[in-house]
């Protein structure tokens, strides 16, 4: 019976390996961009390309584990979800107020420790930010907030 449902769960895996998600970005309109527009100090374009810009753009890079399911899928979820609450790619389609608020929001989930997600730090060692870091990007947006 165990090996019948084994065989049976290896089955389910192999199958599954046929879904396969998007990953297709869609277009990024230069003008749009959060970074063309605020045109940050070198140092905070670099942390939120490291950082933030794989799930908040459409910028977003699909490793290798993403043809993976339902390993993808999960990737493929977060994107989607991070996208809708924050695309950096139309921060020139958001009104003012709503730019305001998500400067405002972005400095409290770093400061919070919410962003960027350790699930993604734990693979992207690149995309952790010092303490030292953290507060630059948490000045960085208030300061950006008050213009």
């Amino acid at each position: 019976m165990k090996k019948k449902i084994a065989l049976g769960f290896i089955a389910l895996l192999v199958i599954i390996q046929f879904i396969r998600i998007d990953k297709t970005n869609p277009a990024i309109v230069k003008e749009n961009d959060f970074i063309s527009i605020t045109n940050p100090p070198e140092h905070i374009q670099q942390m939120l390309k490291a950082s933030c810009y794989d799930c908040h753009s459409n910028e977003s890079t699909y490793p290798w584990y993403t043809n993976v399911a339902p390993i993808s899928w999960w990737v493929k979820q977060h994107i989607n979800e991070a996208r809708e609450e924050l695309n950096f790619s139309e921060w020139g389609t958001f009104n003012v107020k709503r730019q305001k608020h998500k400067l405002e929001e972005g400095a409290e989930m770093i400061e919070e420790g919410e962003m960027p997600m350790s699930s993604y730090t734990l693979i992207h060692d690149n995309a952790k930010l010092s303490d030292t870091q953290k507060a630059e990007l948490i000045a960085w947006f208030k300061t950006e907030k008050e213009k």
